[in-house]
């Protein structure tokens, strides 16, 4: 439904890119005018603005008023705000921040996962490994927390993560150890630790902890030119490549 309310906004924004040239953009700019595009997933989206911070504001008023007029909808006035991008800005559980790139002049842009998305893992772990679940063999408790750890692992695994995800491995092991202490309180951490294999956690039955730590970092590689449509092509029967758009 959001995607089908707010296409009317993707136009409006479409429209104006595409009204104005590489060179006219350019010319724009250096006449003081600002240029903006805007990236959206479902109901949240962001404008990216080459432009003052007074130029960014009047794009987000005037966002807003056309999308009371148009669609009657309104931004949430918690969630939206102005932002510098070397201030970064959250989006889809992802923190995008421009940052200096080695040790020369040049800056990029990187994504490292939010700190509300850390939070929710975090206390996802928790939530599973409380005196309430003490119930639960050390097998069950792996399986119930192995969906939740290779799902966010896996989706923040394009970011510069790799540090971050060594943290929430760090966690989870201070966690899982302090449970097996409260179920086993007459073992001690020596024994605990010969039973289940120390940092692997792993269980009698041979279930293993999916450690977010040991989960490769790469670079995220567009593939959109390479997605199979499902439409056929009128007259050949064939399915065929639809073309995609990135924005860096």
């Amino acid at each position: 439904m959001a995607n089908i309310a707010l296409s009317v906004l993707d136009r409006r924004f479409e429209t104006a890119w595409a009204s104005r040239t590489h060179d006219q953009r350019a010319r724009d700019r250096a006449n003081g005018h600002p240029s903006y595009r805007s990236v959206r997933y479902a109901d949240d989206f962001v404008v990216l603005v080459r432009g003052t911070q007074a130029q960014a504001h009047a794009i987000k008023q005037q966002t807003a008023e056309f999308m009371a007029e148009h669609m009657r909808l309104v931004l949430s006035p918690e969630k939206t705000h102005v932002t510098h991008v070397d201030d970064g800005f959250d989006l889809l559980g992802f923190r995008i921040v421009r940052k200096p790139w080695r040790a020369g002049n040049r800056h990029v842009a990187y994504t490292f996962p939010s700190q509300r998305a850390l939070r929710d893992v975090m206390y996802r772990i928790k939530t599973l490994t409380k005196r309430n679940t003490m119930n639960l063999s050390l097998d069950e408790l792996v399986h119930a927390l192995n969906p939740t750890l290779r799902g966010w692992a896996n989706y923040h695994r394009h970011n510069a993560s790799k540090r971050c995800f060594a943290y929430v491995s760090y966690y989870l092991w201070w966690r899982v150890m302090r449970w097996l202490r409260a179920k086993y309180p007459r073992l001690t951490w020596k024994q605990i630790r010969r039973r289940y294999w120390g940092i692997k956690w792993t269980a009698p039955e041979g279930a293993r902890l999916a450690w977010p730590a040991e989960v490769a970092v790469t670079r995220y590689r567009y593939r959109g030119h390479r997605i199979p449509s499902p439409w056929a092509t009128p007259g050949t029967g064939r399915a065929t490549t639809r073309p995609g758009t990135a924005v860096a």
